[in-house]
């Protein structure tokens, strides 16, 4: 049983964190090239703003801010279920690989693939999933041993060479593409939020609304899933059968946040801390934190990035980056 006073604290860190989201989409939609002044804000949000005006909010501020924020909670749940099935602090979908092995799927759909415009915005997440799910049974299989299980510190290094081999798979794959598909996935591998229309928000939402409520049922497993593997098969838990369902939804969110965001590393990594290091590290009370963190992270990173020089702004993926990796280097130094 969850102590009240626990409860009480999340409620009230989940309360701040909307009011945080809230605040930066209220900055996001003032400011930068196509901006909306504050004051305006309200009358066309009701219908009375100039043709200018809604086009700004509804065609290009709202859609950005939607996807960067749902791709955000997908990727952070993505890395809380990694840090939890293989007991590693240090996972993230970014850095073990898979979401480069859903980069790789993506650039070959693209470079070799006909695409009808109607379709291409729905079938990228399953060619995503379809490339991270391989990409991250092979880490599994190689990461594996048949007497000592699962290896934590092996899969994350597995990953990391994994991640370093599907990036040298994209040159290849690019350096004889064309000029116009090189600069798309060009800007997919900085992490460049290029999904910016209400389609993308049909093609990302559905994985969300399915695998975030799975993935709270499933929080008491991956409880006992952190603990040590004689304790879990103590208390009846079907070890391999729940870290396969867990893997799978991870992979599912991650493979759904960058087929329309772009190759964006370190969210599954801080989100899950930060919540932890508020909530505490039961898997009921620090997802729902790590998931709006992650969201809020993603659609900060954007809001400054965009804006930081003009017109082009920093990819994302850079910005998140920049705060990311030195966190990496100190969790990596401290384990």
């Amino acid at each position: 049983m969850i102590h009240p006073a626990l409860l009480k604290k999340q409620r009230i860190i989940l309360f701040v964190l909307l009011a945080f989201i809230l605040l930066t989409i209220v900055i996001g939609i003032g400011i930068g090239y196509a901006s909306l002044s504050y004051d305006r804000l309200l009358p066309t949000i009701l219908g009375q703003g100039t043709f200018k005006e809604e086009f700004v909010l509804f065609s290009i501020r709202l859609p950005r801010i939607f996807i960067t924020f749902l791709a955000g909670m997908a990727l952070a749940l993505s890395g809380a279920i990694l840090q939890g099935i293989t007991r590693n602090d240090l996972a993230d979908p970014g850095i073990i690989g898979i979401n480069s092995g859903a980069g790789v799927a993506i650039a070959i759909f693209f470079l070799f693939f006909p695409i009808e415009a109607g379709s291409f915005v729905y079938l990228l997440p399953l060619v995503a999933f379809g490339g991270a799910l391989l990409t991250a049974c092979l880490i599994y299989v190689f990461s594996y041993n048949r007497t000592m299980g699962l290896q934590p510190v092996r899969l994350v290094l597995i990953g990391v060479g994994f991640s370093m081999a599907l990036s040298g798979v994209m040159i290849v794959l690019i350096s004889s593409a064309e000029r116009e598909k090189v600069d798309f996935i060009a800007q997919w591998l900085a992490g460049n939020i290029w999904g910016s229309d209400w389609p993308f928000i049909l093609a990302i939402l559905p994985w969300l609304v399915i695998l975030i409520p799975f993935t709270l049922y499933k929080a008491n497993r991956l409880n006992l899933l952190t603990l040590s593997e004689p304790v879990a098969i103590g208390v009846g838990v079907s070890i391999e059968k729940e870290r396969i369902a867990l893997l799978l939804t991870a992979v599912a969110l991650a493979a759904s946040a960058v087929s329309v965001t772009g190759g964006i590393a370190f969210i599954g990594l801080l989100a899950p801390h930060i919540a932890k290091a508020l909530v505490g590290p039961r898997n009921q009370l620090f997802i729902p934190v790590a998931i709006l963190i992650g969201g809020w992270l993603l659609l900060l990173a954007d809001t400054i990035g965009r804006n930081v020089i003009e017109p082009d702004g920093i990819p994302a993926g850079i910005m998140v980056a920049l705060i990311g990796a030195p966190y990496f280097m100190y969790l990596l130094l401290k384990k």
